[in-house]
């Protein structure tokens, strides 16, 4: 299938699945179970995931595409977990990729899981989704572990959008698979791969949120004319465009550079970019939007409250990062730096921050 006819019959999936009431219904039951079996037949979950795996195939860049819809649709579903983050860390493990829903454990400062004589236990915090999958897939001391999400304990949590963030408690959990880590995947690359991903959902949810403020400034009247004629309006207008586009810049420019390779300044510079644009963005969208754009019925507040959610998942504490990695090279590497990037071999760990 080309990128075109994929993202064309993604985009009548989202549309035609995560409509205002059905959003908000899952951020009552925490599930869609409607969503992700229109997804699921369509293979959307496993982009990027090689088929002799179980995947869909495709690219990190193909994956990132669709995740912007999912993003732009507040679609409430594993998206990310199923494919780009379980479905790498299995196929690179050589371990199939279950066709069911499933999440991976992100590992956030707190989190104690250990794998002793062939048996899991600890806990892990904020596990996306994990009341509502099957599987949920866990990097414990390279190896990867696969355990059947009703064989622990939970305690359910939410995000600010209202998107499961659960805390999975495993007692002795024997899990269903266990094999080593792929060459080159440890703590770091999967906080990568996870940054990648809210970049993605973020990319997607900012150019909706700024379409809708624009649509919205057309419509609104006041004084007896659109409000879009007002400069300021215009200015609240413009900014959001601006800041949905750079962020969809840096989504494909880091999906692209992971699909050659390690690419942890581009995701890294991305995720930065992407939090900032979602405070100044979403800012002016409520600015325009004014009291409406707070009340259940209105759409936006579906936007808003996933991209602070998302802003705060896999770090936000980029610039740190980024500007320790840049000062220590030589000044004169500075523009190499900048301009290849992971390219000019600057390294950048992360370790756990959230």
């Amino acid at each position: 299938m080309s990128e075109a006819l994929l993202l064309e019959s993604a985009e009548r999936a989202f549309a035609a699945t995560c409509s205002h009431d059905r959003v908000q219904a899952a951020e009552a039951a925490g599930w869609a179970p409607e969503v992700w079996e229109t997804v699921a037949a369509m293979g959307l979950p496993w982009i990027s995931v090689p088929e002799e795996a179980g995947g869909s195939g495709g690219t990190v860049a193909d994956a990132v595409a669709v995740l912007g819809l999912a993003g732009a649709h507040a679609a409430p579903v594993p998206l990310a977990e199923a494919g780009l983050l379980a479905g790498w860390l299995l196929a690179g493990a050589g371990l199939p990729v279950d066709p069911g829903p499933s999440t991976v454990v992100p590992g956030v400062r707190g989190d104690d899981l250990g794998l002793r004589a062939g048996v899991l236990t600890g806990t892990a915090r904020r596990v996306p989704w994990a009341r509502a999958v099957e599987r949920i897939v866990a990097l414990v001391d390279g190896q990867v572990v696969v355990v059947a999400a009703s064989s622990a304990g939970l305690e359910a949590g939410v995000n600010l959008a209202g998107e499961p963030r659960d805390t999975v408690v495993f007692d002795r959990v024997e899990p269903e698979q266990v094999a080593p880590a792929g060459t080159g995947v440890d703590p770091d690359a999967l906080w990568f791969r996870g940054a990648l991903s809210r970049v993605a959902l973020m990319a997607g949810a900012l150019q909706a949120l700024a379409d809708q403020t624009a649509a919205y400034a057309e419509q609104r009247q006041q004084f007896g004319r659109p409000i879009a004629g007002f400069q300021a309006v215009q200015e609240h207008v413009v900014r959001c465009a601006e800041e949905a586009a750079l962020v969809d810049l840096a989504a494909q420019v880091s999906a692209a550079r992971v699909d050659e390779g390690p690419a942890a300044f581009e995701v890294a510079s991305a995720k930065l970019l992407a939090n900032d644009a979602v405070r100044v963005a979403t800012r002016a969208a409520h600015q325009v939007h004014g009291a409406i754009g707070l009340t259940q019925e209105h759409r936006l507040h579906q936007l808003t409250r996933r991209l602070w959610s998302w802003r705060a998942e896999y770090g936000d504490g980029w610039s740190v990062r980024l500007g320790r990695a840049v000062a220590g090279r030589p000044p004169a590497r500075l523009y190499e730096t900048i301009a290849d990037g992971s390219a000019s071999g600057i390294t950048l760990p992360v370790g756990i921050t959230s």
